[in-house]
């Protein structure tokens, strides 16, 4: 299967929304996401702010991507999310975002990539650890999803 991996463009958007809506749920993320309309995915989410995954033409995934602060002392730090459809996971959509995206910040002159992750999302765990990714902390009790409390891991990979 040949993946393509390109900035997001607002051609994008559509499925890229379609995404969100079908895999954020409250075993993945504490805040489910639903984007009520195209222009809303837009203003959060503009064109290049995202690189996304193509297979055969169709959106299969995405990584976004934001400085943690403001700071100019933290600007070698990017946040990064990854969303794969359900239908490509456990396909190497998800290790192509992360492979291509650390050759183009690693350019740009990142050195850490940081994320956050639900300590019950042990699928996301797994693959973020085969990924190089080491938990530098935990937040405790950070939300109180499904009437239970929830911790949050912080990951990290430093990029040579």
């Amino acid at each position: 299967m040949a993946i393509e991996v390109r900035f997001s463009r607002e051609s994008d958007f559509e499925q890229l929304l379609e995404i969100d809506n079908r895999i954020w749920n409250t075993a993945t993320t504490p805040a489910v996401i639903k984007w009520n309309s195209i222009s809303e995915y837009k203003q959060r989410n503009p064109e290049g702010s995202q690189l996304v995954a193509l297979v055969n033409g169709k959106v299969a995934g995405y990584l976004g991507f934001h400085s943690p602060t403001p700071l100019d002392t933290n600007q070698h730090v990017l946040e990064i999310d990854i969303a794969v459809d359900h239908h490509f996971q456990g396909s190497g959509v998800g290790k192509s975002l992360l492979s291509s995206a650390e050759k183009i910040f690693k350019e740009r002159g990142i050195k850490k990539l940081s994320l956050r992750v639900l300590e019950t999302n042990s699928g996301a765990i797994s693959f973020y650890q085969k990924c190089g990714f080491i938990e530098q902390g935990k937040l405790i009790n950070e939300f109180f999803i499904d009437g239970k409390y929830v911790n949050d891991l912080l990951m990290y990979r430093l990029l040579e």
